[in-house]
């Protein structure tokens, strides 16, 4: 498998050159997918479930391979006590709030519930991490020491089940959902953001990050209002749905990124393939980056980019 990053590239990851000719083959896929699976059930927007103000969210993991503990003792008694761990079902539970109120009062606000995607990706990568997949999306043995940023975090879900895998995860979004991120990590975290240092939680930080506002802004005001410790993933999942968007959206993965350093995950629901078309235009006419689809990881609604800066030769 060839890495970038954190990111292990199964060997049939297609490169991404042009735009229209990845539209074409992943819209034609699903087309033919869906035509052989007439009896799936009609998906909506992707919520998944609108009309409640509490979510209990729950990730069914199959063969999960409990940690083995140290023994004390001789080499010898060690040997002797050391048996092979059986793998065994496991379920992850997260309470999650919701602001439905300002789903349908605030326009644009599409993150104050949850989507399928952040649940269908949250189960991908709990389920191969716990199970100890060796061709997993992400790199088993590296993923304890590295910093993810996520975009559009809405409700705060991944932060909350992926960080204890990682040394940090800072989840943004704009201003307004900073407050419901922030009372979801608390929920689940009771003590947050004042528990104790190596604390379930305590490596989790929501942190306010507006695109325009990022995209608009000097030099010196992203050093000063946007600066965060090197991001190791870049995380996006569903957040290509508004053409108006799709500029600044691509400004904030190259600015938040490091040449060399950050793996971009970029997991969208395929809705209009008009913004699909224009949200890689806008990202391959960017210089330096090459742009990967793995397939295969999730359902055939979805598609997964993997993103990787080069080193730039300046000219």
């Amino acid at each position: 498998m060839a890495r970038r990053g954190l990111i292990q590239l199964p060997p049939n990851s297609e490169r991404v050159i042009d735009a229209d000719e990845e539209v074409f083959i992943i819209y034609s896929e699903l087309q033919t997918k869906s035509s052989t699976s007439s009896g799936d059930n009609p998906r909506g927007l992707g919520y998944v479930d609108s009309h409640k103000d509490v979510l209990e969210v729950k990730f069914e993991l199959k063969g999960v391979v409990p940690a083995v503990e140290p023994t004390n003792g001789s080499n010898r008694q060690r040997h002797k006590s050391r048996k092979a761990a059986v793998p065994v079902d496991q379920s992850i539970e997260i309470e999650l709030l919701q602001d439905k109120t300002a789903l349908r009062s605030r326009k644009g606000d599409t993150g104050s519930v949850l989507w399928r995607a952040s649940m269908d990706f949250g189960q991908l990568v709990l389920q191969q991490y716990h199970s100890n997949m060796s061709e997993s999306l992400l790199d088993r043995g590296t993923l304890e020491s590295q910093h993810i940023l996520e975009l559009g975090s809405g409700t705060g879900l991944l932060g909350i089940a992926f960080s204890p895998l990682v040394r940090q995860y800072t989840a943004t979004d704009i201003g307004s959902l900073i407050p419901l991120i922030r009372k979801n990590v608390a929920l689940n975290f009771p003590g947050w953001p004042n528990c104790p240092s190596n604390a379930p939680g305590s490596n989790i930080s929501v942190e306010e990050l507006d695109w325009k506002v990022l995209e608009s802004s000097s030099s010196s005001q992203r050093s000063r209002n946007f600066s965060f410790e090197p991001v190791d993933l870049l995380l996006v999942v569903d957040c290509i749905y508004h053409p108006s968007l799709l500029p600044s959206f691509v400004s904030a993965i190259d600015y938040l990124t490091t040449a060399g350093r950050t793996a971009v995950l970029v997991v969208s629901e395929l809705r209009a393939e008009d913004v699909m078309r224009e949200f890689l235009e806008i990202w391959l006419s960017k210089a330096g980056w090459e742009i990967w689809r793995v397939p295969n990881l999730l359902e055939n609604h979805y598609v997964v980019w993997m993103g990787w800066k080069t080193e730039v030769t300046m000219e």
